[in-house]
């Protein structure tokens, strides 16, 4: 009997070291959608193009296809629909569409900062939030969230939208009259802020502790997928905060991966370092645990759209997020 035995545990050696030796693509990988808000050839979406280009989705096994949608409330949609099982949005998203009858929940967060920015002319004089009282500044759409963080930092400042006012540019304009200095100040991401200072704009940031503490992007999934799917989603959670910490750890490198997955950008690294360098100072940073999402702070976000009626009823906190996958990355 062990003359068999060990001829088999030879042969089995064998296959398994020709195995090793195939190629990637040899062998069978789980294909998976993955739906974005916007073009993901943009710079916010780094983390996921880098996570791709480095081959962390290849590694869990993973060949991922990222798809815009239009919108993240679509995203979210289309998700609690069964259409995609992962996707991408602001971590405000499932306030907004769980109140609405669509089971979807953030399964990490990507930084313990938001988001949106406000932005300034050095010319406008407009040195910290109190000061839009009077002005004109844009923002990209009055259904965005960038608009209702800007609405929270209006609020925090004691003012309102009565008392600045606020243009809907679409996502061009909003920093081109920027940049131009057709308004005082932006309420954006940090794209928009790269964009207005490369097309000649004096441009600053407003206090980031002024400002009205929303979400930063969110990797959302459906009730039905957490229950049935939660490894896949682990390592699509892994692989993305995989992707995001290249990012802060190291912005050109970054840049250059980016570049590399996204033609069009090449010889504009210089470019996206500026865009990954603030979200690694302003929107990445401050998470006990990378991707953790805070409860305390989803309540505040949630609270506040309840006062300002953008949602008309409070969603359980336990129903809008899950960390079971950040906490397994790790």
């Amino acid at each position: 009997m062990s003359i068999p035995l060990r001829k088999f545990a030879r042969a089995a050696l064998a296959a398994a070291s020709l195995m090793a030796l195939l190629p990637d693509a040899a062998l069978a990988k789980e294909d998976v959608t993955y739906l974005l808000p916007a073009p993901p050839t943009l710079p916010a979406f780094a983390p996921w193009i880098v996570a791709k280009q480095n081959g962390y989705y290849d590694a869990a096994g993973l060949n991922v296809t990222f798809v815009a949608a239009r919108g993240g409330v679509d995203v979210a949609k289309q998700i609690g629909s069964g259409n995609a099982i992962v996707g991408g949005a602001i971590g405000d998203t499932p306030i907004i569409v769980r109140a609405n009858g669509v089971p979807v929940r953030a399964v990490a967060v990507l930084g313990g900062g938001s988001l949106t920015m406000i932005a300034a002319t050095k010319a406008s004089g407009v040195n910290n939030v109190a000061d839009l009282a009077g002005k004109t500044m844009t923002v990209m759409s009055y259904a965005d969230t960038t608009y209702y963080a800007l609405l929270g930092s209006l609020k925090l400042a004691g003012l309102d939208k009565q008392k600045v006012a606020v243009q809907a540019s679409g996502p061009a304009g909003v920093w081109q009259m920027l940049a131009g200095g057709q308004v005082a100040a932006m309420a954006g991401v940090p794209d928009w802020v790269v964009s207005a200072r490369e097309a000649g704009g004096d441009i600053h940031l407003l206090p980031a502790e002024q400002q009205f503490k929303s979400m930063a992007q969110a990797i959302l999934a459906s009730d039905e997928a957490i229950a049935k799917q939660p490894e896949l989603l682990r390592k699509l959670v892994q692989a993305t905060l995989h992707g995001m910490k290249d990012v802060m750890d190291d912005p050109a490198a970054a840049a250059k991966a980016f570049a590399a997955a996204v033609p069009a950008y090449q010889g504009k690294e210089a470019a996206l370092v500026a865009t990954f360098e603030l979200y690694g100072k302003h929107v990445y940073p401050g998470q006990p645990t990378l991707g953790l999402i805070d409860a305390e702070r989803l309540k505040a976000v949630q609270d506040f759209y309840l006062a300002e009626g953008i949602v008309t009823r409070a969603t359980p906190l336990d129903e809008l997020y899950t960390n079971q996958f950040v906490q397994a990355a790790q």
